[in-house]
């Protein structure tokens, strides 16, 4: 993560995404549907758990 200044103020943001985006907006809109894609997964597996856990009670 990189802190970044805005001229709506200052912004964490990740060093790929800052990369990609200076390859072009085909890069950086691939690896936004990828981080999507991981948040997805990673959301849906969190929920199963906690489902999971609220079932064993």
């Amino acid at each position: 993560m990189r802190l970044i200044v805005t001229k709506t103020g200052k912004r964490w943001r990740c060093i790929r995404s800052i990369e990609a985006t200076q390859q072009g907006p085909e890069a950086r809109e691939a690896y936004g549907r990828q981080v999507s894609e991981i948040n997805k997964a990673e959301s849906k597996s969190r929920a199963q758990r906690m489902n999971n856990l609220l079932q064993e009670k």
